[in-house]
């Protein structure tokens, strides 16, 4: 058997039945209210079925007040639990894990969502996506401590509404991302300064969480492997805050990379090596939870270098299981080839240049609205008719949006 589809136990004792881990996409297909509609909830069903150990959903806001984009599910009171249990239903299909994934935008939030975004020192969004957002201003310690108690909140409703796990997102340039920057967070008191201070948010919302669900229930990290700033949250704080989660017994920890302003975690079809499998090896020296790495994978044969030499523990993909939603069971019954993902594109190379991310996005949430309301797949590369479909559903936000 493929090392592919060997058992991996967490730290937690809980076991997962392979490699293949669906990172979260933004898939921006819940209600007006938050709530997750049928195709979101169908969408999980078909990618339970098509074979993959763990599934963690698009961002799940903490707080309606702040949301990254229009379409975002949130969870914040047992309002509609109902719905959330339907979800998990359906990503435990075929002994699937569901994880969600809890997320708070801090100063992400475009001026169209939030009028008042929140960040830990009030520092401005820069670079040409900034005109999309509204300056934010720096959070009180009491505003903190509410935070905190949001996130532990969502994780209790989402184990109560069936999910097998929750991951804490802190990458990306949200919230917690933004506690953890050095750029981002000029804070003088106990959770600005050192990384010790800086990683406080994290630690809180962790050990909130482990304390009210117990030290069964599946938690993972999504953590930036770097902001890829000068001066911003670098290879060492990544190491320090991996160390100081695997010392507090986290179950899993994804590494990504990026923010808005500089979207590394978009990748590069260019690129031919996983994304961030550096990192992931440079952090398998230094603490015993098991990482995944998203992002790069085209071959099975790189998936399973990656496992073997033990870069990682999980191959993380997500993309491909839009393409794709089968392509675990293809693997399994080697009927397989490379992944060939589309190149959008709208035959202007500067607009390209400027929105590869959003022309992307735009055309794979198209796609899982497609999977999810049981139609196949389209695969193409005219990116004009997803990026004006995206701005006549969402306006002006739809530029500022990126997946995950």
């Amino acid at each position: 058997m493929s090392v592919l589809f060997q058992e991996k136990t967490l730290p937690n004792g809980n076991t997962i039945k392979n490699r293949f881990f669906k990172s979260a996409m933004s898939e921006t297909l819940a209600s007006k209210t938050g709530v997750p509609t049928p195709t979101l909830i169908n969408l999980y069903k078909k990618w339970a079925q098509g074979g993959a150990g763990i599934l963690v959903t698009g961002n799940v806001m903490v707080d309606s007040n702040h949301i990254g984009e229009p379409g975002n599910v949130v969870l914040e009171s047992a309002s509609h639990l109902e719905k959330f249990k339907a979800w998990a239903r359906a990503g435990k299909v075929n002994d699937t894990e569901i994880w969600m994934q809890l997320n708070h935008p801090g100063k992400q939030s475009p001026k169209s969502l939030t009028k008042q975004p929140v960040s830990p020192s009030g520092v401005a969004m820069k670079g040409s996506i900034a005109k999309g957002f509204n300056q934010s201003r720096a959070l009180h310690e009491v505003e903190i401590k509410a935070i905190v108690q949001q996130f532990v909140t969502s994780a209790v409703l989402a184990k109560e509404a069936g999910f097998t796990g929750v991951q804490i997102h802190a990458a990306h340039g949200y919230l917690v991302n933004q506690f953890l920057s050095p750029i981002e967070n000029q804070r003088t008191d106990k959770y600005g300064g050192s990384i010790q201070n800086r990683m406080r948010v994290l630690v809180e919302i962790y050990e909130g969480i482990r304390t009210q669900l117990g030290e069964e229930f599946n938690i993972g990290l999504k953590l930036n492997s770097e902001d890829f700033k000068v001066g911003g949250f670098s290879k060492e704080d990544f190491v320090d805050v991996a160390k100081k989660l695997n010392e507090l017994k986290i179950d899993l920890i994804e590494i990504s990379g990026g923010n808005y302003e500089d979207p590394k975690m978009a990748g590069s079809d260019k690129e031919t090596v996983p994304y961030f499998i550096s990192y992931a090896s440079l952090l398998k020296k230094e603490v015993s939870t098991p990482i995944v790495v998203t992002g790069g994978f085209r071959s099975v044969v790189s998936m399973e270098d990656a496992i073997t030499q033990n870069n990682t523990d999980f191959i993380g993909m997500a993309r491909p299981f839009v393409v794709s939603p089968n392509i675990v069971n293809y693997i399994y019954k080697n009927t397989f080839s490379d992944i060939k993902l589309p190149r959008l594109t709208t035959g202007i190379k500067a607009m390209d240049k400027t929105l590869g991310p959003v022309l992307a996005n735009s055309y794979y949430n198209q796609q899982m609205k497609r999977i999810g309301n049981n139609k196949s797949v389209v695969i193409k590369e005219n990116a004009w008719y997803p990026l004006l479909s995206s701005l006549s559903k969402h306006g002006k936000v739809a530029v500022t949006r990126l997946r995950e």
